[in-house]
């Protein structure tokens, strides 16, 4: 009769056991009780804590965790975006990985709860695009810290972090009103993105560019102007897709929020965690969702869930690169 070890694989140097965390919890992701088609769909109980870009800063990832308090009740959900391509890469090796993987075990340890939504440099990881962030091509400073960690078994690892990906949900849609996504398409590209992508499950063409509607949801920019702060700037498209989905607010990333949230009028937050301005939303999913205005200026500070309240000052806040 076999005999199970009572002891877990240390997947920070074995490429199978690393690969074998991120499989099962994408099986997870994508057999969640909450998960519709292409994305998650929050009935109207609980909390939601939503961050914006972590880009590796674990400190901040630990502090959203303490925040969602996932333990308190199977009501209480976290969304997680924009994982790895940190701002720790003066060697040329980006050990993000290690953070996805920290991800995948939460997602295990609370199946139901806690949501990884795809964003571009997810995006950009598992298709082998090139992306750039702080002058460091980081798909291949990611491949280069698989390389590190496992050697001539990287490519395994490399497999399991695509599947982690694509099994990632695109949005997560709130019965109260809100939607939590990495991006919208931008309005120049609208007459091409499939509006009712959120309702089936996403295509192997989805993913690529020019016209793949995760593509256009992840990438988009310029959704009205510049957001600058809390103060409302016009987006006409933005009203369109949120009748056109039933939303009253849009949380995102993607873009840079100097101050850790910004309100892009009429009805988007632009969110970031990671830097040390770094904000959350915890939003209650049994009351009508607040304006995005509301929102925004009722994001809460990161380094109020740290204990010594002081926030990692490793990241710029300077928000995504341009890709190449």
């Amino acid at each position: 009769m076999p005999v199970t070890p009572d002891w877990t694989p240390d997947w920070t140097h074995d490429a199978s056991a690393f690969a074998e965390l991120l499989g099962s919890a994408a099986a997870s992701l994508a057999s969640s009780p909450v998960r519709s088609q292409s994305c998650v769909r929050l009935p109207a109980r609980g909390r939601l804590l939503v961050t914006g870009d972590i880009h590796d800063n674990a400190v901040h990832f630990e502090a959203a965790i303490r925040a969602a308090r996932l333990g308190a009740s199977p009501d209480r959900h976290l969304v997680l975006q924009e994982i790895i391509h940190g701002e720790g890469t003066g060697d040329g090796v980006d050990r993000s990985h290690r953070l996805l993987a920290r991800v995948a075990e939460l997602v295990l340890a609370h199946p139901g709860q806690v949501h990884p939504i795809l964003a571009n440099h997810e995006l950009a990881q598992c298709r082998g695009h090139a992306i750039q962030k702080g002058g460091v091509d980081c798909t291949v400073a990611f491949d280069r810290g698989l390389g590190a960690a496992f050697g001539a078994e990287a490519p395994v690892a490399a497999r399991a972090v695509a599947r982690f990906i694509h099994a990632m949900p695109l949005a997560v849609v709130c019965a109260n009103g809100a939607l939590v996504s990495h991006s919208l398409p931008s309005p120049s590209m609208m007459r091409y993105f499939d509006v009712r992508v959120l309702e089936r499950p996403l295509f192997d063409e989805d993913f690529d560019p020019p016209l793949g509607a995760a593509f256009l949801m992840t990438w988009g920019r310029s959704h009205g102007g510049a957001a600058v702060g809390f103060g409302p700037i016009g987006g006409s498209m933005l009203e369109s897709l949120a009748r056109e989905w039933g939303v009253r607010a849009f949380i995102v990333g993607h873009e840079p929020a100097p101050d850790g949230a910004a309100f892009r009028a009429p009805n988007m937050v632009i969110l970031n965690t990671g830097h040390p301005e770094g904000r959350v939303i915890d939003l209650d999913l049994a009351a009508p969702c607040p304006s995005a205005e509301a929102l925004a200026s009722g994001s809460i500070p990161i380094v109020a869930y740290i204990p010594d309240g002081r926030p990692d000052v490793r990241t710029d806040g300077r928000g995504d690169g341009a890709r190449a």
